[in-house]
């Protein structure tokens, strides 16, 4: 196999939960899905620890995180942007 074959890495958009760790956010993300035989479209959640360089994203951001390999235990994300950031009142 060559070694210059990259892999398509997973993209997912969410919403940070947390950010009460660090260099770590957890990011809430939806899917909507069709249930197989009746038909409703429910949602579907996930929450998956992401790492963040500098503290980017705060809690209430929309950002995009990308599959990584293994950084700890549970973290195999990581930010790559931040869409929307939440305005403090």
């Amino acid at each position: 196999m060559n070694d210059q074959v990259k892999k398509n890495k997973r993209v997912e958009v969410g919403r940070v939960v947390s950010d009460k760790m660090t260099n770590t956010v957890t990011v809430l993300v939806e899917r909507r899905v069709k249930h197989p035989l009746y038909g409703k479209v429910m949602t579907r959640t996930a929450k998956y620890h992401a790492h963040v360089e500098s503290g980017i994203a705060k809690e209430g951001d929309l950002v995009e995180i990308e599959e990584t390999r293994p950084i700890s235990k549970t973290k195999t994300w990581r930010v790559t942007k931040v869409l929307e950031s939440v305005v403090a009142v």
